[in-house]
């Protein structure tokens, strides 16, 4: 049963940058895309971008479907898009704690 842990950290890890975080983003938004149009929305060198979806691919998040001399790149798992929402509850849920804590006078919490 711990071999799903280390697997499950993988793809924790594959998770763990904001510009591939940026790029499962915009493919939950916008569906297929090539690495062309991936650059232009997320910004980065192509081939910061490309090594940045290997490792996505590698982890399964996304897949490569090649269209003559263009790949395009898609989310395997459509479902991350509810773990980011999950993500979110705990840091509006976080913000709202360290913001209760706070009395105002001499407040050290960042808001």
């Amino acid at each position: 049963m711990s071999d799903i842990y280390a697997l499950r950290v993988g793809v924790v890890k594959a998770l763990a940058h904001p510009l591939r975080l940026r790029i499962i983003d915009y493919l939950a938004k916008e569906g297929p895309r090539c690495v062309g149009e991936i650059v232009e929305e997320v910004g980065g060198s192509q081939s910061t971008v490309s090594k940045h979806l290997s490792v996505l691919r590698k982890a399964g998040i996304v897949r490569g479907r090649k269209d003559a001399l263009m790949v395009y790149y898609e989310l395997c798992t459509p479902c991350i898009e509810q773990f980011f929402q999950c993500i979110d509850k705990v840091l509006e849920s976080d913000l709202r704690m360290r913001q209760m804590a706070c009395d105002g006078a001499g407040c050290q919490c960042n808001r």
